[in-house]
């Protein structure tokens, strides 16, 4: 993952509900519909916020007819805990002592 791609999902992961969602998708996938009940904001607002995580590479969709199903990308997630701890111990090794 090039550093664009790691900010890009932290600017993901900077919104509370997608914060929510992301949340929401780790105990299991979830239809749009089902995510829905659990936020107060319309189904394009829901559309907008799954784009931004399913194009930062943490989230997969897949539509089943009508309904679009909502997982974690368990290699995204992987990639981008694997650059945050490189970007922390980078950060430890150059810390004063």
């Amino acid at each position: 993952m090039k550093e664009e791609e790691v900010a890009q999902c932290f600017k993901a992961l900077s919104d509370t509900n997608r914060l929510k969602i992301i949340g929401l998708l780790v105990q299991r996938e979830r239809c749009a519909c089902e995510l829905l009940e659990f936020f107060q904001i319309s189904q394009p607002t829901l559309s907008h916020h799954m784009k931004i995580l399913v194009s930062c590479g943490l989230v997969q969709a897949r539509k089943v007819g009508t309904w679009n199903y909502y997982r974690i990308n368990e290699a995204g997630k992987k990639e981008l805990l694997r650059q945050l701890s490189q970007l922390l111990s980078i950060t430890e090794e150059g810390k004063e002592s």
